[in-house]
């Protein structure tokens, strides 16, 4: 027998996800991937190519050919880094574009989140924290967790859930690895 509130959260998940991904993806013009990638480059400009698409889900030849279409759009660009490392940092015009998508990324959810009162909002905020933290022990990357998120919206006056769970779990590796030495 299948768990009622495991299916209930699997149905809301997707959902949120299609109409976050259909927002974003519009408002940018471009897949689901490059609309990532501008959303982690505006959160941390100059990530190497490698590094970029990690945080994005791709492999460095993915990454690469991803960050041509980037630069083809005018919406980034290559930057020499130390040695042979390639930096990519926004455009203005990927600038803009980022605002565009966490606008239209937010809509849909505001939206969604418009049937609950300011109690269930808060409890639902708690809810969701706790849930994350649980989903970064299994995920372990808060980059790859959170790389569609506004990262200043959630972390203006609060703690961001993932990025203390990546906190919590550095601190505990550093103590177990200081206790067998």
């Amino acid at each position: 027998m299948h768990d009622r509130l495991a299916n209930l959260l699997g149905a809301a998940s997707l959902a949120v996800t299609d109409l976050v991904l259909a927002g974003a993806t519009r408002a940018a013009g471009t897949n689901p991937n490059a609309a990532t990638a501008l959303v982690v480059l505006s959160a941390a400009p100059d990530l190497g190519i490698t590094e970029l698409g990690r945080r994005v889900g791709l492999t460095q030849s993915a990454a690469a050919r991803m960050v041509d279409g980037l630069e083809a759009a005018s919406l980034a660009e290559r930057r020499p880094g130390g040695g042979r490392t390639v930096r990519v940092r926004l455009t203005p015009r990927g600038e803009e574009t980022v605002r565009r998508m966490l606008t239209a990324r937010d809509a849909p959810l505001t939206d969604a989140l418009s049937a609950l009162d300011e109690a269930e909002r808060d409890t639902l905020t708690d809810l969701l924290a706790k849930l994350l933290a649980r989903l970064y022990e299994e995920i372990q990357d808060a980059d790859l967790m959170c790389r569609l998120c506004d990262r200043h919206c959630c972390t203006t006056g609060a703690v961001c859930p993932v990025g203390q769970a990546e906190r919590d779990a550095q601190a505990r590796d550093a103590a177990e690895a200081g206790g067998a030495a």
